[in-house]
């Protein structure tokens, strides 16, 4: 299998080329500034990396993209990008859930050796808010329990593990920290970002369910509607986490 991924829904930018084809196997990969700063060295960062591969585009079994949820100019950089690529290359767009990645990754890093467990993802979303959702896994398999929703730090909590170890997974604790406190203990919280090598791992399962689309059908996926705060906003919050501390 050949695919591309890369994903810029956060301030990290992940992109990474494999391909599974015999002697030419092989993974590249490269990291830079995600979220707005992203359009700059997306496209870039792609075509250095197929370089390196030796493939062309149109090789490409799919093009797989972070849909979201995550920053908005990032997610619509890298739905516009992957679009582009994949009308340009006649080949398939696979869109995967950040949150979904961000679980991979703490799994692949923190919980190799298990069969089974479930990671609840969280993402800072700005505006003192943050992306989650709850996965489970079992032989590699993963099921999503609880969607994608938007919550104050507060308001997070773990489900009860259906099976197997229950952990935390994302950036969100270095930011809001002890306001987490439906979450467990440090040995449980994993850092981790939507990185495009879980992507990778996660395109198998992901195009045999059929989630693959053509161009024009791959949409980001946002959960907030609205970007910014107003004024007023901004000032109340200043003052809720001053008197906090």
């Amino acid at each position: 299998m050949k695919l591309l991924a890369f994903d810029t829904s956060t301030d990290v930018m992940s992109i990474a080329v494999s391909r599974d084809d015999g002697a030419a196997a092989g993974l590249w990969q490269q990291q830079g500034e995600g979220g707005a700063k992203a359009s700059t060295g997306l496209i870039a960062g792609v075509l250095e990396l197929m370089r390196q591969s030796g493939m062309e585009l149109r090789e490409l079994d799919a093009i797989c993209f972070g849909c979201g949820p995550g920053s908005f100019t990032g997610l619509r950089t890298a739905c516009s990008v992957a679009q582009g690529l994949a009308f340009g290359a006649d080949v398939l767009v696979l869109p995967v859930n950040s949150l979904l990645a961000v679980a991979e990754e703490a799994r692949y890093s923190a919980l190799v050796a298990a069969e089974s467990g479930q990671v609840t993802a969280l993402l800072d979303a700005r505006m003192d808010e943050i992306y989650t959702a709850t996965f489970a896994f079992n032989t590699g398999v993963w099921t999503e329990l609880q969607s994608a929703t938007l919550l104050k730090p507060e308001a997070v909590t773990l489900p009860l593990p259906s099976a197997g170890e229950a952990v935390a997974a994302g950036n969100a604790f270095a930011v809001y920290g002890e306001r987490l406190m439906g979450l467990p203990t440090e040995a449980a919280r994993i850092h981790a970002l939507p990185q495009a090598v879980a992507m990778l791992r996660l395109a198998p399962q992901l195009l045999a369910q059929g989630k693959a689309v053509s161009a024009e059908h791959a949409l980001p996926t946002y959960i907030r509607d609205k970007v910014a705060q107003t004024t007023a906003e901004r000032a109340a919050i200043k003052a809720a986490q001053a008197a906090a501390l």
